[in-house]
């Protein structure tokens, strides 16, 4: 798949562990087939975010693991159970995956589209009142 990449998003990445890399790769290249207009920027002064009308997701590499902030408000259904914190966020919650770990990819990527869908409806601020 051919996406445009932000530089910047390059460079956070290229700073990590390779399984970190890994990761990380494999979730920009989802979050980049659940819709082809999706945007990469950096916000909060290095954190790679992928918007597209409103935030979709960003990542965070930590010593462990690397978090990925899916910002839908906490009404995009989970039906198999990939988030791992911020259950009870009203902005964001996450998705945590560690060294070796599979990322569910049919699972994430379907809560990708349900959180682009609802930013082109609205975002879920909108739909959640």
């Amino acid at each position: 798949m051919s996406y445009v990449v932000d530089p910047r998003v390059d460079a956070y990445i290229g700073r990590l562990s390779a399984w970190q890399q890994e990761i990380c790769q494999r979730v920009r290249e989802l979050v980049h087939a659940a819709d082809p207009e999706v945007v990469e920027t950096i916000k909060r002064t290095d954190k790679p975010y992928f918007v597209l009308d409103g935030n979709v997701c960003a990542l965070l590499a930590a010593k462990d693991h690397v978090n990925v902030f899916v910002y839908d408000g906490a009404i995009v259904p989970d039906p198999e159970g990939i988030i791992t914190a911020g259950h009870d966020n009203k902005t964001a919650r996450t998705v945590a995956f560690r060294q070796g770990e599979t990322i569910n990819a049919p699972a994430l990527t379907a809560m990708l589209k349900q959180i682009i869908a609802n930013n082109r409806a609205g975002g879920w601020r909108k739909l959640k009142s």
